[in-house]
């Protein structure tokens, strides 16, 4: 999609069907069906990108936007609760993120904390109140591993460093969109709670997740990221 078709706000996605529900719901095109980072934007001027799955895509992607600056992206990912009272179709906004996947060691230190922009996720965090919607803040773990459900070792670790979710991408959206001053939220839904003996994501989960709970995820991105320009704090960058 040529740069100057890309908004000012910018939702980021794992799953090819938010981009299609997105299309859908404001008639506009999606470009580059069948491709890697298919993409739409609407009337408004929202676009919001499938990027795909893992760290280094997440890195990508965060690189790219550099061409268009936007004035601020959001991540609406999956992610799995590391809580007993996790429950599945809860949002999580982190309030940071611990670096496990080691594609941000490329951009930044490993002493530099993975955050998002504050002022970004206040208002996101004012759109969930006002819709009456339980949320939890914490700090996510994000990492390259698959299967690593079975791992005593690793999960006895993630117990120790107090996480309360873990994914692939939070943690390099955030330090990538530091490196480039962009800024950068993530809003998250439990789509499984993997320390439990029975729930570990499979296919028919996930569908049943999606099926449930896409449509909400969605809307509350697009009322932040389409209201924030108007009614959100400004937001400016340090030079380092």
């Amino acid at each position: 999609m040529p740069v100057d078709e890309f908004g000012e706000y910018i939702l980021l996605t794992n799953f090819f069907a938010y981009v299609e529900r997105f299309a859908a719901r404001f008639g506009c095109d999606v470009t580059g069906v069948g491709r890697p980072m298919q993409a739409a934007t609407n009337s408004a001027g929202l676009s919001i990108v499938n990027f795909g799955i893992g760290s280094p895509n997440a890195a990508i992607i965060m690189d790219l936007l550099t061409a268009r600056r936007p004035k601020g992206v959001l991540f609406l990912g999956k992610c799995g609760g590391l809580k007993k009272t996790s429950e599945i179709g809860h949002f999580i906004l982190p309030i940071g993120a611990i670096r496990g996947e080691g594609t941000s060691d490329d951009y930044f230190p490993p002493e530099v904390p993975a955050l998002p922009s504050f002022k970004l996720h206040k208002f996101v965090s004012q759109k969930l109140a006002e819709r009456n919607l339980e949320y939890r803040t914490g700090v996510v773990y994000t990492t390259n591993r698959r299967v690593w459900e079975h791992d005593e070792a690793f999960r006895t670790r993630l117990a120790e460093l107090t996480c309360i979710a873990i994914d692939m991408e939070t943690a390099t959206i955030f330090i990538v969109g530091h490196r480039n001053e962009i800024s950068r939220g993530a809003l998250l839904l439990i789509s499984d709670v993997p320390i439990t003996p029975d729930g570990i994501k499979t296919e028919e989960s996930d569908a049943r997740v999606t099926r449930e709970w896409a449509d909400l995820h969605l809307q509350i991105g697009v009322d932040a990221m389409t209201q924030i320009g108007e009614h959100g704090e400004p937001i400016k960058h340090f030079q380092y």
